[in-house]
């Protein structure tokens, strides 16, 4: 079972087993709340070694469309002007490990993280700072590059980092609103209210789905109906299949392993029949093109991108919030 089944099936042994868990996620929400308290209070302070730090982030555990997000924010901030570095975790990876600034060109996933690999694969100039100390990562992009703005993809919940702008999304009526271990949220939710812009709100997220494309040369492929296989590591890929439903494209075969699987078990490819398009996600490609056996399947990959609207408006926020002084 996975954890996704936990969370919003609707099977009676799943909400059984929710109800048995319930009282340690309000321990859970209970020392998260202490913690954050500690700020509250003054006990502990967040610190500000760069300005201005902006946050993309979520309550939940994965799966809200982050990255589209922070490709769309930092686009609108390089039209503005602005140097942009995007601070990313490296969840998984090696370079999750303190911080660091990652080189020039395309990155490995299996050392930097497959969020840090996709978004140099979209933004090859992208300059990224790797690594789950968000302090440390401010302090190393300060030195190195004083006059940027320091984008988080994830990083709500890193307190002891002072952001400037935090821009969260959450959905106005979730499933299930419960904290770890019995629902997805890793903070209680009362808390959005500690971001300076919560989506959707008055503003919208809107979203385009990007594909498929064949994934070496990114040719469009032909919408017309067609039978496919599908693979994924996501946190949730039945939005996935929905999408590619959409298209008319008919769903033979599917796989779906855990959020960040590095896809590179031995056997992983055994039961695709490599007459069949293989349809991925810009995350799953970025770490299967590594494969020495991916040359013998036709992979076809897709994405989401995400835009805010209305857009002058947003556009406003951006520019009163680089405006800023320190």
């Amino acid at each position: 079972m996975s954890a996704h089944d936990l969370w919003f099936s609707d099977s009676l042994g799943n909400r059984l087993l929710r109800r048995l868990l319930t009282p340690a996620s309000w321990l859970y929400a209970a020392g998260w709340q202490a913690y954050l308290g500690l700020y509250r209070t003054g006990v502990r302070r967040s610190k500000e070694p760069h300005h201005p730090v902006l946050c993309i982030g979520n309550l939940t555990v994965g799966g809200s469309g982050k990255s589209p997000l922070t490709l769309h924010v930092y686009d609108l901030m390089r039209s503005m002007g602005r140097e942009v570095v995007v601070s990313g975790s490296g969840y998984g990876s090696p370079a999750a490990q303190g911080a660091q600034m990652a080189p020039n060109g395309p990155l490995k996933a299996s050392e930097w993280g497959d969020e840090a690999a996709m978004l140099r694969w979209f933004r090859p100039e992208m300059r990224l700072v790797i690594g789950r100390n968000r302090v440390l990562a401010a302090d190393l992009v300060h030195r190195e590059f004083p006059d940027s703005v320091l984008l988080l993809d994830d990083g709500f919940q890193h307190l002891p980092l002072k952001k400037h702008l935090s821009i969260l999304i959450d959905e106005p009526t979730p499933p299930n609103s419960h904290c770890l271990p019995a629902g997805p949220y890793r903070e209680p939710r009362g808390n959005r209210r500690r971001a300076d812009l919560v989506l959707p709100s008055e503003f919208q997220i809107v979203w385009e789905f990007m594909g498929p494309f064949e994934a070496v040369t990114l040719e469009p492929v032909p919408k017309e109906a067609a039978a496919i296989q599908l693979l994924t590591a996501i946190a949730r890929p039945e939005r996935f299949v929905e999408s590619l439903n959409a298209l008319g494209f008919e769903v033979a075969q599917k796989s779906f392993l855990p959020d960040h699987d590095p896809l590179d078990a031995g056997n992983l490819l055994e039961s695709v029949d490599p007459n069949v398009p293989l349809v991925v996600t810009a995350k799953d490609w970025i770490k299967l093109k590594d494969r020495a056996d991916i040359g013998s399947f036709r992979i076809w990959v897709a994405w989401n991108e995400a835009s805010i609207q209305p857009a002058h408006e947003f556009d406003q926020i951006l520019h009163a919030a680089l405006a800023k002084t320190p």
